[in-house]
């Protein structure tokens, strides 16, 4: 893909999910764009651009263990779309991750296979998630995926 746009992932290195994300795309020869959110931050027409392009609402996207969620009463029912955008922009850990934007989309990338789904080249196999599961086997073929 060096002539299609680039790969980008918002990316929490502290996150299992989110380095095992980096380490697909990496095996499969991305060089990712990455975008430490925590360092960076968000900004509201971010926020707003990436939960649209990636079909979630706020309320979807946000973190809710391992993050200041409820302590903040951002669970509780009735809690405003502009509420948790406020959150997520003061807070920036409250974002779930890691959202990945290829030319293929954009997703919230939770379980780490969805990345499989963005990306025009499969790394080589065996892969593993995370857990351990095998997500590509040794002839790089998708372990798990539906027939289309």
């Amino acid at each position: 893909m060096s002539d299609a746009l680039p790969v980008v992932i918002h990316h929490n290195p502290a996150c299992g999910t989110s380095r095992n994300v980096l380490a697909i795309l990496e095996a499969a020869g991305y060089a990712p764009v990455v975008i430490s959110y925590l360092e960076t931050g968000w900004t509201r027409p971010q926020l707003l651009g990436l939960f649209a392009a990636a079909g979630l609402t706020p309320r979807e996207a946000l973190r809710e263990t391992k993050s200041p969620a409820a302590e903040l009463g951002l669970l509780e029912p009735g809690v405003t779309d502009e509420v948790l955008l406020a959150a997520m922009i003061e807070h920036p850990v409250l974002v779930n991750r890691p959202i990945v934007c290829t030319p293929r989309g954009v997703k919230l990338c939770r379980p780490s296979e969805t990345v499989l789904d963005l990306m025009d080249r499969l790394p080589p196999g065996p892969l593993h998630k995370e857990d351990g599961a095998l997500l590509i086997d040794a002839e790089g073929r998708r372990v798990g995926e539906k027939s289309r």
